[in-house]
């Protein structure tokens, strides 16, 4: 490995982890702002995301260079593969807290509507996937990150538990329809957050081993 494409590389790693460490925070405030009725700490989020957005294309940009430069090869190509991936996925993830937070503000401007304990097990299993797909990254750790592809079907289950739940109320109670519409939709993004999580997992056993597993249980995800 060349001494400049050593320095890219280390780069390269800063960069992620602070994509990473911008988009945890990201999740982290759009749920406490959903949970907790701060809206002040939804707009945050809302604030943020065009930082997220940026962080984005400057990773991107560094992959690009550091592959039409050096023409890595082996492990070195498959970090930089496996790092455009992992970008792309935590800008989907901050996305997703970004819509979380719109629907927290709405919520928060509006009576408060009881969380069911289902919704409650699900974020904070979203929380914690995310946290650890970001681990697993950064410690280049495939056994932590079979973990964390392993707590997917939980999440599923939880969502789709939600929906029969919020479903239930809002036939009994019509005032609750508007509300419960959002709970729901910040149910699915939560999903779809744990579901990106699941990806950079996917790729850490990809870096690690060179193993793609995105087709081992059927369908990819999206």
């Amino acid at each position: 490995m060349t001494q400049h494409l050593r320095r890219d590389l280390e780069m390269l790693k800063r960069e992620i982890l602070d994509m990473g460490a911008m988009v945890e925070a990201a999740v982290n405030k759009a749920m406490s702002a959903l949970v907790d009725r701060r809206v002040t700490l939804a707009v945050e989020v809302e604030n943020a995301d065009e930082t997220i957005d940026a962080k984005e294309i400057a990773v991107e940009a560094l992959c690009t260079r550091i592959l039409a430069l050096h023409q890595p090869v082996a492990s070195d190509l498959r970090f930089v593969l496996a790092t455009l991936k992992v970008n792309s996925d935590l800008e989907r993830m901050g996305d997703l807290a970004k819509n979380i937070a719109e629907r927290a503000r709405y919520l928060g401007e509006h009576d408060p509507l009881a969380l069911p304990p289902e919704f409650s097990e699900l974020a904070e299993r979203t929380r914690t996937m995310v946290r650890e797909c970001l681990d697993a990254f950064v410690q280049q750790d495939p056994v932590l990150a079979e973990r964390v592809l392993a707590q997917d079907d939980r999440i599923d289950e939880l969502n789709r538990r939600m929906f029969a739940l919020m479903e239930e109320r809002m036939r009994k109670d019509g005032n609750t329809v508007g509300r419960g519409l959002q709970v729901l939709s910040c149910s699915r993004h939560l999903e779809r957050i744990a579901d990106m999580a699941t990806n950079v997992c996917e790729e850490v056993v990809y870096l690690v081993r060179g193993e793609v597993i995105r087709h081992r249980n059927g369908a990819p995800r999206a």
